[in-house]
């Protein structure tokens, strides 16, 4: 995918400055230049209602419930939850664009949008029920899951923007950023830098002429009035975020990893397979593990190594005869995850595409500095192989509605990875970079590839290593992707619109692809305490 800019899109909503600058305590960092697509804006002072304190539409996921699914009912099952995911994004689009009408009359979002959503996914819930009882037994009270409500942000009792989490932004993006994106941005986000230590005027210039009088011009003052009338994206009201909130300075976290100790019959040797950092720019907004042949199944983009055939139409055949980016020509897996943007006020060449900024994901996609894959063993047990074609997911795409079981990604900076964030992106200091981790399931229950919901077929190790429910140890893939990016809270990876970019939400995906014979010099390698590559 081209590097290329251009100008700012209106469905994107223009990527305009979302608060000029932020400082930050512990290390003194002052991070400025903060984007954010729009959506944070005014709403008049004789409406600060309902919508002042939504930011997204909350949905239950069958998919979490669908865990004993035919085989013979999958391929239906999957295309079903496919389009409810399409639903909700439609929907919160809607949301978005509609906001003044949202804050005019407090049932207009049941009746226009909730209403509506709610009966597209009560009829799909029924033909998954059908189509699995076609096979075998027709699931009770899926239809229970059809209800959707619009959720406020969690952060500052109810999402009000920006503003009153960080009071960098006032108290809402659009109430007291009355021009702006607050009143301590004065009239706009070029006085915010100013008030606020960073920034001053400076900001003007990269969002227009002077911060908050440009927003008039780009979408500007009507920025702060519409809120996000194009479908926006921002923190807190009809956007779809990131917002400051979502960022800690890494130096005021204290450490906080701990790790098992290695027993007599542990595993602790390691494999590492170099597969590259994507430079070739593999990008789609498909994920084939949960939305098989469905096109734009993520609705946000992944950066792909390993394997160079993955899309929504890969098969295990077309998977095993492809060509891949890894060193070792042996492996053939695919390695996954959404892109994470920089949020400069640039748009990427997807910015009118699904997947891209139609769908709220705007900015540069960064290549990653370093990516490395390391399998390594188990403190308790010996490994067993993979079975070929294994799928896992680690991680929850809708942690941000669904809650934080299944959250399992971390972020850090260099130099401080005895820190790692789970519900925060980190704001390092100058000369560390940012850092993301994934670490897969190591348990397997020696039976299945994959199963139903993507999950239960692999499990994680208890807080000692161990493996339970009769699960087998397999080699545990930890990925760790660095990214040289500005200080600051100006990134966020790509998310589903209304999981407001949050970086709870962000997750890994593989699937192995590993020959059989490298896979036994894995396990061997691991077993027996070598380091191989």
């Amino acid at each position: 995918m081209s590097r290329t800019s251009r100008k700012r899109s209106t469905v994107a909503n223009r990527a305009i400055v979302a608060g000029a600058a932020l400082l930050l305590g512990g290390g003194g960092l002052a991070a400025v230049n903060v984007y954010a697509s729009a959506g944070e804006g005014k709403s008049s002072q004789a409406n600060q209602n309902v919508a002042q304190t939504l930011s997204t539409i909350s949905c239950p996921d069958p998919s979490t419930k669908l865990t004993e699914v035919p085989e013979a009912a999958r391929a239906e099952v999957d295309r079903e939850l496919a389009k409810m995911d399409t639903q909700i994004t439609e929907a919160y689009a809607r949301f978005a664009s509609e906001k003044r009408a949202i804050e005019q009359d407090s049932g207009y979002a049941n009746n226009a949008i909730l209403g509506p959503l709610k009966a597209k996914r009560f009829a799909a819930l029924d033909r998954i029920s059908i189509a699995m009882g076609r096979v075998g037994t027709k699931p009770q009270g899926l239809e229970a899951l059809s209800n959707c409500t619009l959720r406020a942000d969690d952060n500052a009792g109810g999402g009000q923007g920006n503003g009153q989490n960080g009071q960098n932004g006032g108290q809402n993006n659009g109430q007291d950023g009355g021009q702006g994106d607050g009143q301590n941005g004065g009239q706009g986000d070029g006085q915010d830098g100013g008030q606020n230590g960073a920034g001053g005027q400076d900001q003007g210039q990269n969002g227009g002429q002077d911060g908050g009088q440009d927003q008039g011009q780009d979408g500007g003052q009507d920025q702060g009035q519409d809120g996000g009338q194009n479908g926006g994206a921002g923190g807190g009201q009809a956007g779809n975020g990131p917002e400051a909130s979502d960022f800690v300075d890494i130096t005021t976290v204290q450490p906080n990893v701990q790790q098992a100790r290695n027993g007599r019959g542990g595993s602790k040797g390691t494999f590492s397979t170099d597969c590259g950092r994507n430079e070739a720019g593999l990008f789609n907004s498909d994920n084939v593990i949960v939305a098989p042949g469905v096109t734009n199944g993520a609705h946000h983009f992944h950066d792909y190594i390993g394997n160079q055939a993955n899309d929504a139409f890969a098969t295990d055949e077309s998977l095993a005869a492809a060509e891949t980016s890894c060193a070792n020509q042996g492996d053939k897996s695919s390695y996954f995850w959404p892109v994470l943007r920089l949020q400069n006020g640039q748009d990427e060449a997807d910015a009118n595409s699904d997947g891209g900024g139609k769908e709220g994901n705007v900015g540069i996609i960064q290549t990653p500095s370093q990516v490395t894959n390391t399998f390594v063993g188990n403190p308790k047990a010996k490994v067993t192989a993979m079975p070929r074609l294994m799928r896992i997911i680690t991680g929850d795409a809708k942690a941000f509605v669904n809650g934080t079981a299944n959250a399992n990604a971390s972020w850090s900076c260099t130099g401080f990875e005895d820190r790692q964030l789970k519900d925060k992106y980190p704001i390092c200091p100058e000369g560390s970079q940012v850092v993301r981790t994934f670490k897969f399931q190591s348990c397997w229950d020696g039976v299945n590839a994959d199963s139903a919901n993507h999950r239960t077929h692999v499990a994680f190790a208890d807080g000692n290593g161990n493996c339970g429910n009769g699960f087998k140890a397999i080699p545990q893939l930890q990925q760790r992707i660095v990214y040289d990016v500005p200080p600051g809270p100006g990134f966020a990876v790509d998310s589903f619109p209304e999981q407001l970019h949050k970086p709870v939400t962000d997750h890994g995906d593989f699937i192995n692809v590993f020959d059989e014979n490298l896979m036994n010099t894995m396990v061997d390698c691991i077993n027996t305490g070598q380091k191989c590559k």
